[in-house]
């Protein structure tokens, strides 16, 4: 015991340089962006061994899902028919005729995703679970092969009992059902809906698991993707959780808007894949064949390219598709989005698009659901009201909807926030499409929401007090770990 409390303070002392100097080596050597590496640095040397620990917990990528899955499926992770037909070709072309602004960012996206673009889809906003929830019960409640279902948050409340007895009628007609869930999202309620399905022998898993001692490994690496596929004919994506928050039409204690989507046509397969990649890297299963993989047929006019995105193989697809979207953009770009804390490069775009005379709209929340977030943006709207851009307080309740429109002809959908949580550290889903009659579509619900929103002036954000200016300026700090 003498020798313990003898040597414990050397120890320590070795612990307190050896642990930032590997925090250094590490960050410098694998990491990209320049001020996340001195944010971590900084955080290492001038908090002793708890800024290490953070650092582990929240700075390491540790994922290499699409290695694991291509494994697991042999090298094949993608359906045969997502190629680009002659067709596909054709009404590409047609489209590029007569918005030829977007020929650039058709040939980025296929450069970075390495997916084709795909004509013929339908897309179909559906406002809030109230209309989300009945069509995606009604599509489970007719499916004859397979469903696959991948939430961030299902909690086990009024909704997810709704679709926890849908999914137990699926399996007991013989249907193929998966259940994908991340495992922080599914500890929102108690029990969780993981250890309901369970129960019910549905196939459930936990997308990286937080137990101890693993709790630190991937507290910060979360599946944010919300996708629904049923006989691999029919998908759903976008932003909305299976919770009773956003049905509104229950009256739910802490209410949410947001925004899904229907979609059918070849874009399913890109849903299905996404899924089945996922599935592969949490428990081993290939799924393959014409239950999860049929032959689709065109549906619609919508051209569109799913985009993934996560701390793995896939890092920073969205960013640099969203980067794209904002150079070729020539009148017009809308942006809603419930978190908005942009980093530098994205800032900095989103002013320049606005200084080459685009009208720039922004439509975010008044008020957080994380407050911290609230101040932690309010700073860096001053530039880009500076620059032109306009930024409008949407109303409550709180809007979680994830939506771009560029020209009234593309729009990008899915699950992405405009923060470096869902840009670095989050696997995320969304579809770009290209649609004029589509674009116009979503440009007019973001028109609404915009017209009963309040907009945000430059007199309005400096004429805050000290206090509240020094605690948003505090808060902003913290944004590389937000």
């Amino acid at each position: 015991m003498d020798i313990l409390l003898s040597v414990w303070p050397f120890a320590i002392g070795v612990l307190a340089i050896v642990a930032p100097i590997a925090v250094t080596l590490h960050a410098v050597l694998g990491r990209r962006d320049t001020g996340t590496i001195i944010s971590w640095v900084a955080l290492a040397w001038l908090v002793p061994i708890f800024g290490s620990l953070i650092y582990y917990a929240f700075g390491i990528n540790r994922i290499g899902r699409r290695a694991a899955a291509l494994k697991v499926r042999g090298g094949k992770i993608s359906p045969a028919a997502a190629q680009m037909s002659a067709d596909d070709h054709r009404i590409r072309d047609d489209l590029l005729e007569i918005s030829p602004q977007l020929g650039g960012l058709v040939r980025l996206g296929s450069k970075v995703t390495q997916q084709p673009l795909l004509a013929g889809n339908s897309v179909e906003p559906l406002i809030n679970g109230d209309e989300a929830y009945p069509a995606m019960l009604e599509a489970i409640g007719a499916a004859r092969h397979s469903v696959s279902l991948l939430s961030y948050i299902f909690d086990y409340d009024s909704v997810g009992k709704e679709f926890l007895a849908a999914l137990r009628e699926a399996k007991s007609r013989g249907v193929e059902v998966r259940v994908l869930i991340d495992h922080l999202g599914s500890r929102y309620s108690r029990p969780t809906m993981v250890s309901r399905l369970q129960r019910e022998g549905i196939r459930v898993e936990a997308f990286l698991k937080t137990l101890v001692p693993r709790s630190l490994s991937y507290a910060n690496l979360r599946n944010h993707r919300k996708i629904l596929v049923v006989d691999g004919h029919v998908g759903f994506t976008g932003g909305t959780n299976i919770r009773e928050a956003h049905d509104l039409g229950r009256n739910p204690a802490v209410p949410v808007q947001c925004l899904h989507f229907r979609l059918r046509g070849p874009i399913v397969a890109d849903l299905q894949r996404i899924f089945a990649i996922d599935w592969a890297f949490v428990c081993g299963e290939a799924l393959g064949g014409a239950d999860w993989f049929p032959a689709l047929e065109r549906t619609g006019a919508v051209a569109a390219r799913g985009v993934s995105d996560g701390p793995d193989e896939d890092l920073d697809h969205i960013l640099e598709v969203l980067l794209g979207a904002l150079a070729v953009a020539s009148h017009r770009v809308r942006i809603v989005t419930p978190y908005f804390l942009p980093d530098a490069v994205v800032q900095r775009a989103l002013q320049i698009t606005a200084l080459r005379g685009i009208a720039v709209d922004i439509l975010i929340p008044r008020t957080s659901n994380i407050p911290v977030v609230s101040w932690a943006t309010t700073p860096l709207l001053e530039p880009l009201l500076e620059s032109g851009c306009r930024v409008y307080y949407s109303r409550e309740p709180f809007d979680h909807t994830k939506l771009m429109v560029v020209d009234d002809c593309w729009s990008l959908i899915g699950s992405t926030n405009w923060d470096a949580r869902s840009l670095r550290l989050n696997f995320e889903f969304n579809v770009e499409c290209y649609s004029q009659i589509l674009a116009q579509e979503f440009a007019s619900i973001i028109d609404a929401k915009i017209e009963a929103s309040r907009e945000l002036t430059l007199g309005q954000l400096r004429g805050r007090s000290f206090p509240i200016r020094l605690r948003d300026g505090l808060a902003r700090l913290a944004t590389p770990y937000l």
